[in-house]
């Protein structure tokens, strides 16, 4: 999944020149927290909410512009770019949201928000679903091994995740589309791997 199938593409942006004021109006006429600063569609910085609370109670609202108060050479990232890596910028530097651009020039923007929702989508967590929880026994096969079993009992894998925070053995949380899941649940036990648990 890449960026630029999950960017909003109709980016409100401020001028260099336009004072604090009207840069707080157009956030919340727009109900927005991140405000890139353009100038004939090159981003010259980014504005936050949260750098302009300080603002909020002076009265340089009037006299200070986006450009004396803009973050400069914010973390972007390319429409190209996958949204794992989107997601671990987000992460790495606790922000809120990324411009995203090609060659130099704004095309978008990407929140958390809406990577949330492509991790939804990703996971099947809106469908109709069934999630097992199974402790795979290496000795007896892998997870390979227990996907093909679940296939062959025409069943429809969703998608796969695994704790890998766990000491022991490996979890795997496998998503199905709804379905009868008693009988896959005893094939899969009578292949020597433990249900943990059902989630429907």
């Amino acid at each position: 999944m890449k960026v630029k199938n999950w960017m909003n593409k109709k980016v409100v942006t401020i001028s260099p020149d336009a004072d604090l004021r009207n840069a707080i109006e157009i956030m919340h006429r727009h109900s927005i927290r991140h405000l890139p600063v353009v100038d004939s569609g090159r981003m010259l910085g980014f504005v936050t909410e949260s750098n302009l609370r300080q603002y909020l109670l002076t009265d340089m609202l009037n006299e200070l512009t986006t450009s004396d108060v803009m973050i400069i050479n914010p973390i972007t990232v390319d429409s190209n770019a996958s949204i794992d890596y989107a997601a671990r910028l987000i992460h790495e530097y606790k922000i809120g949201g990324l411009p995203v651009l090609e060659r130099r020039r704004l095309v978008g923007i990407i929140t958390i928000t809406d990577i949330l929702g492509a991790f939804i989508e990703l996971l099947g967590l809106l469908e109709e679903s069934t999630r097992l929880d199974v402790l795979l026994n290496e000795k007896k096969g892998s997870i390979d091994d227990v996907l093909k079993l679940i296939k062959e009992m025409g069943s429809k894998i969703i998608s796969v995740g695994v704790d890998t925070q766990s000491s022991r053995k490996k979890v795997y949380y496998i998503r199905l589309k709804k379905t009868d899941v008693k009988p896959i649940i005893q094939k899969i036990e009578q292949n020597g791997h433990k249900v943990l648990a059902l989630m429907e």
